[in-house]
């Protein structure tokens, strides 16, 4: 039969668990193929635009975009590197691991070149900017274990921590 997709657990900030750096994929096969999907449906279910592998809790280098309207275009990352940055922006930035937590980080690159693997292992290249270009240092960010509250101030993150533990605590 047809394989279902499930919808995977996010790990929300402060969670430990998004701290941990992630590893790089070796294998291609099936499990692989499965956990891109799943991520996917996870990702269109929340809505997002991009997720990383650490917010589900596995700490392989991978992450998926789209920003399109209609979820036709998903972009899968596998192994990633950023090899050019270019100009300076900064953009409101949301994470589905922060849910409610919309801020600006500083430093970001107006345009990255990225370099990676698709899911099948085919190696590739992409310049991005706007939504994209920031989506892809958002998600890279998390691959070396880093959420982007963690730029925020000290004060910021810990109002953030209280308040999302707390939600936590309510939805239990």
């Amino acid at each position: 039969g047809k394989l279902t997709m499930a919808i995977l657990n996010l790990l929300h900030f402060p969670d430990e668990r998004l701290h941990t750096v992630a590893k790089p994929v070796t294998d291609f096969g099936p499990e692989l193929q499965r956990l891109i999907d799943d991520m996917a449906q996870t990702m269109y279910a929340a809505p997002g635009v991009g997720l990383a592998a650490t917010q589900v809790d596995v700490h392989k280098q991978l992450f998926i975009a789209d920003i399109s309207e209609d979820n036709k275009g998903l972009l899968v990352f596998i192994n990633p590197k950023i090899t050019h940055r270019d100009g300076e922006c900064e953009l409101e930035e949301g994470c589905l691991s922060v849910p409610g937590v919309y801020d600006k980080v500083a430093g970001r690159a107006r345009e990255v070149t990225v370099q990676a693997l698709d899911r099948h292992g085919k190696p590739f290249s992409l310049t991005a900017d706007g939504l994209l270009g920031l989506c892809i240092q958002h998600e890279l960010d998390h691959l070396l274990g880093k959420v982007f509250v963690e730029y925020l101030s000290r004060l910021k993150q810990d109002r953030i921590a209280k308040k999302l533990k707390k939600n936590q605590r309510k939805a239990m």
